[in-house]
């Protein structure tokens, strides 16, 4: 089942010029996913994701914008017609003339001279005024010690009031919706990104060489998420009524922050795919998601979803699960702290990691074992090599 809808938008204005494939308005356009889960309960149904892309109306031909059909937050359909362009800039001209028209309308203010002469004849008829004496003025109050003094600068204060975009609204009545409904519970790990780190530093000149694409930690994480979700193959389900659905297939959510908000493409069928495969992949999807150009059904399903809050600096946070999912693993920064190793304090590379998922359906043992998985493959690689 899919339901979408199409809102309208534009920064131009009537009068504006554009070009040939020049963007002119902006749709945005939000779609109601639901894959193969089965009828779900109404509260359930509500949280199936909505994916909203804005997609940019370029204009077929150059000319002046000569109004908007479309109004600002309409419901369009494919197929209407939202603008009137003119090839010719006669509106433009015609706004240019009456202008001057009006200019020339206007009464002219007199000469200079005149005002001079004027001034002059008058000057014999007005009668000597005495001058007052200055009365000092008395000092400004002094302020009280609760009144602080404030710069200049910082009197003028403004305040900007700029509406909330579709996306943003939609991602954050999403989320709260999501804290609401399900029974969210957060357990905590580390992880010691030594063995990690030198394998990325020894052979990403080598991998990039051979494949193209970057050699990051992001492709780790996904691999060693997979074999923590074919481990524990509960955190991959969901609920459906009185039932529990366990999907066959591994679909990861990579959520990305872009300018204009919160999307989650998809890496479909992550766990048949190398860690090439999976670089590359995330590459496309990310470029797409930040020019703006992300297809709805590039962001549609996903069974598990991996939040990277360590590219912002974050330590350690309880991400919200995106429904219709059932958790989703946070990892954050990798940060030098001291460790015990061997009997000895080192300095270690550590990195925080969180799981938040449905209690209803997930309880603490299976999401501990969970952590636990992602934790050993990511400290030692060679778990992953060898299927072990």
């Amino acid at each position: 089942m899919q339901m979408q809808s199409r809102h309208f938008s534009s920064d131009n204005d009537a009068g504006d010029r554009v070009q040939v494939d020049e963007p002119t308005a902006q749709i945005e356009t939000d779609k109601v996913f639901l894959g193969c889960v089965g009828k779900l309960l109404p509260l359930v149904l509500e949280f199936l994701i909505f994916h909203l892309v804005t997609i940019d109306v370029a204009s077929l031909k150059a000319g002046v914008i000569q109004k908007f059909v479309a109004k600002e937050g309409d419901v369009v359909d494919p197929g209407t017609k939202i603008a009137v362009i003119s090839k010719s800039g006669e509106s433009v001209t015609h706004v240019a003339s009456s202008k001057k028209k009006l200019d020339e309308a206007a009464p002219k203010p007199p000469p200079a001279a005149e005002i001079k002469n004027e001034n002059k004849k008058s000057k014999p008829e007005t009668a000597p005024v005495m001058g007052k004496p200055k009365v000092p003025s008395s000092p400004p109050p002094k302020q009280s010690a609760s009144e602080p003094v404030l710069p200049p600068k910082e009197r003028e204060r403004r305040l900007s009031l700029v509406p909330m975009t579709r996306l943003r609204k939609r991602v954050a009545m999403h989320l709260k919706d999501s804290q609401n409904t399900f029974a969210l519970l957060t357990t905590f790990n580390e992880v010691d990104m030594t063995n990690l780190m030198k394998l990325r530093s020894d052979y990403k000149d080598a991998f990039f060489e051979k494949h193209g694409v970057k050699l990051r930690f992001m492709s780790g994480f996904v691999k060693a998420a997979v074999s923590g979700l074919q481990n524990q193959p509960i955190i991959n389900a969901v609920i459906d009524g009185d039932d529990i659905i366990y999907r066959d297939y591994i679909d990861i959510s990579i959520a990305v922050g872009t300018p204009k908000g919160l999307v989650v493409p998809v890496i479909c069928d992550a766990g048949r795919m190398n860690f090439a495969e999976i670089e590359e992949e995330i590459n496309t999807l990310a470029k797409k998601a930040n020019d703006g150009t992300i297809s709805i059904d590039e962001m549609a399903g996903g069974s598990f979803t991996i939040s990277n809050g360590g590219v912002y600096g974050s330590l350690l946070s309880t991400p919200i699960i995106n429904p219709p999912q059932s958790a989703i693993l946070g990892m954050y920064s990798i940060v030098k702290r001291p460790m015990v190793v061997g009997g000895n304090i080192v300095a270690t590379s550590m990195m925080y990691i969180a799981l938040t998922y449905d209690h209803w359906l997930i309880d603490g043992r299976e999401a501990v074992l969970f952590l636990r998985r992602i934790k050993e493959v990511m400290e030692d690689p060679c778990c992953l090599l060898l299927d072990i």
